[in-house]
């Protein structure tokens, strides 16, 4: 199906979005009577090349012509001269500006169209989501529904055995001299008739005990430990900034309800055990099957119980609550342990004990720490849990001073590279059952100074997208390679946990670019070195820390204006001049700087009479600079001199082509900057007004080279 046609069936909402791209630039009329044609150009690589785009240019009016002479329609004929005519006015001069603006069209179709299907694609993954909570809801509340009907099966072989037992003790009180008498044998007769329901009932019961038991085991096994492992390789998912898809309430609720059945079939048992000291009987069929279904009822008790103890939330440090499991030696973290059984009442406090790296691989010498806060904490019932037990931790971590360790191969391994781990455990007794619970952290690495904080979380992305095993500390030895479909989605969930505004199809291609060069494709597989370790070319960081000092920009000084989208950010230096080329004098855009590391600069086009674009860019402003300095109004108040010249602001639009003030007015600071100009000599400032930067080496006639 071509694309056109794809976009057709989109929904009306989408639909407004398609019609916002077409104006007299690339008429609709043309996208819809050229569509196979026009999907079958290479439009972008004549948006590069001028003869390319000649032959295009062209071609289309050919094709105008051909489907000129097809049409019968008066006045549709009309409306395509009309439309041949303003292109061929349009651009005779510059087919290259046309093969853009079909390129640009055509790539933000396929971004709609990308948008669509992935929202199809949440839709089915929330309705297959939704039909399987059904199903588990469903089979719990059957298992339940027949659990508290053998309730009453027990109740009933109960109270027939207590008939029984009295009959026959008023039966062996009686004179020995009546036992050949026709009342007694008629006794004897009723006895043995309730002894053979007595004998069917308990068959009975301990078949249906025997079929819940095997439910229960069929729904722990296939449902409620797959749902628990999609729980936790979702909370690895939301740990390095995915959006958390599954709820540990529900999962709370269903192994609570799935206990609850267990705990109840095993007083069943129990209260079969009692009956049977006080009637038995031969081929009793309760002391022959019982010990069995113990067994299998206690042992599944015991997994379930186990399985629900979970690290609820992974540990952080609250000065950086959007990168979790990094710590710092000598700052405190948190955590949480929680069980999602809602247990009967135990015999004694819960207590759970911390260790720190109680797991490393056998015989491998790294750095090793030690916790420096109480270890222990009993688990307390929250309100809002539903009565389940939990508990809070905050620890602090210190480095063991030791002088004559050694390195291994493996420990080689850079320090942001170094996997560690924190450990929970417990034991308690409950119902006759010793029962051991062990959790722990999803690895960690420790760091001693916060420079080493990028490193780190880079790590920390790595490991939870690519390894869903919960203890491979020794993963970095041999890291796998990621592909950049599943790299660049992470990356965009970077920009969503520091802002409301994550990354577009455009902005992530730039940036895989960037990382593998032109004609990349979502299956090109990247190096863990060549994404963390190694520098880019000719730059002296790597792809990482260049992107990272980028997050810690917008956090900390451009967060509105990332927010409101008015930051392009990554785009390369002849798209920005392919995109200003057109646009009216004084259009600039924002974008983050190439050769600096957290750093953004602004671009602006200027127009001689001769109709040559010039460009003019800005050396960048990085964190040392906006410290002092507040964006929008650098922006509000930027002015440029030359000898001669009464200082002016270049700045009037901001691309495409909103009005300065308009895109950045509510954000301008109250006061304005009075009397501020830049210089190619000097910079000018009111006294009390911050020093602003300047355009480096500012002619009117140069032609500046974006930084």
């Amino acid at each position: 199906m071509s694309q056109w046609k794809q976009i057709q069936q989109l929904e009306m909402r989408l639909l407004e979005q398609v019609d916002y791209l077409y104006d007299d630039n690339f008429p609709m009329d043309i996208r819809q009577g050229l569509a196979n044609w026009i999907e079958a150009q290479d439009w972008d690589t004549a948006a590069d090349e001028d003869s390319a785009a000649a032959v295009l240019f062209f071609s289309l009016l050919s094709q105008l012509e051909a489907a000129l002479s097809r049409e019968h329609n008066f006045l549709q004929r009309h409306n395509m001269k009309i439309i041949q005519q303003q292109l061929q006015g349009k651009y005779a001069n510059n087919p290259a500006a046309m093969a853009r603006v079909i390129s640009n069209c055509l790539n933000e179709e396929r971004r709609i169209l990308s948008t669509a299907c992935m929202q199809q694609q949440k839709s089915l993954q929330n309705s297959v989501a939704l039909e399987r909570h059904k199903n588990m809801d469903h089979r719990i509340g059957m298992i339940r529904t027949s659990v508290q009907m053998m309730d009453q099966g027990v109740k009933y072989i109960e109270n027939m055995q207590d008939d029984f037992d009295f009959r026959y003790k008023t039966l062996q009180s009686r004179d020995p001299s009546e036992r050949n008498s026709e009342f007694m044998k008629q006794e004897v007769t009723i006895l043995q008739e309730i002894l053979n329901r007595l004998d069917f009932k308990r068959k009975e019961i301990l078949s249906k005990l025997a079929m819940v038991i095997q439910e229960i085991d069929d729904l722990m096994n296939s449902q409620l430990d797959a749902a628990l492992r999609d729980w936790k390789r979702d909370q690895q998912m939301a740990a390095i900034g995915r959006p958390l898809l599954t709820s540990l309430d529900q999962l709370q609720t269903w192994f609570t309800l799935t206990a609850q059945s267990l705990f109840q079939v095993k007083r069943q048992l129990d209260k079969l055990g009692e009956l049977v000291l006080k009637v038995t009987y031969e081929s009793d069929p309760i002391p022959v099957q019982k010990p069995q279904m113990d067994e299998r009822v206690h042992y599944l008790i015991y997994h379930i119980v186990k399985s629900s103890f979970v690290v609820e939330k992974q540990p952080c440090m609250s000065t950086h609550p959007q990168k979790p499991l990094v710590i710092k030696t000598g700052v405190q973290f948190a955590t949480k342990v929680r069980l999602l059984v809602q247990l009967p009442a135990v015999d004694y406090q819960i207590k759970v004990r911390t260790t720190f790296d109680k797991d490393l691989p056998p015989g491998r010498v790294t750095r090793q720490f030690f916790i420096v806060t109480n270890p222990m904490k009993v688990m307390d019932i929250e309100d809002y849990s539903n009565g389940c037990l939990s508990v809070d931790f905050r620890h602090g971590l210190k480095e063991k001073k030791s002088g004559n360790a050694t390195k291994s191969n493996e420990s080689l391994l850079s320090v942001t590279e170094e996997l560690h781990s924190l450990s929970f455990e417990a034991h308690f007794t409950m119902q006759g059952l010793n029962i051991d619970l062990e959790t722990c952290s999803l690895p960690l690495v420790v760091i001693s100074n916060v420079s080493q904080m990028p490193g780190a979380w880079a790590s920390i992305m790595w490991y939870n997208l690519l390894n869903q095993q919960p203890q491979n500390l020794a993963y970095f030895s041999s890291p796998t390679r990621a592909t950049w479909a599943q790299l660049s989605e992470v990356l965009s969930w970077q920009f969503c946990t520091n802002s409301v505004q994550g990354l577009n199809k455009d902005q992530l291609d730039m940036l895989g670019e960037k990382l593998l060069g032109q004609h990349f494709s979502n299956s090109d597989h990247i190096h863990w070195s060549k994404f963390s370790k190694e520098n880019i070319p000719g730059k002296p960081f790597s792809f990482w820390t260049w992107l990272d000092s980028i997050l810690e920009l917008i956090r900390k000084h451009l967060l509105p204006v990332w927010n409101e989208n008015y930051i392009m950010g990554f785009v390369s230096k002849d798209m920005e001049r392919a995109l200003l080329r057109e646009k009216k004098s004084g259009t600039f855009l924002l974008r983050f700087s190439e050769s600096h590391l957290g750093g953004i600069t602004f671009t602006w086009v200027q127009h001689g009479d001769d109709g040559e674009a010039t460009f003019n860019s800005v050396e960048p402003y990085t964190k040392s600079r906006l410290n002092a300095l507040h964006f929008p109004d650098i922006i509000r108040d930027y002015k440029v001199i030359s000898d001669g010249v009464v200082p002016k602001n270049p700045l009037k639009f901001l691309y495409p082509d909103i009005p300065k003030d308009e895109a950045f007015g509510q954000l301008y600071n109250n006061l304005p900057s009075k009397g501020t100009t830049f210089s190619s000599k000097r910079c000018l400032t009111d006294v009390g007004q911050s020093l602003i930067s300047f355009v480096s080496n500012f002619q009117p006639t140069h032609t500046y080279r974006p930084p």
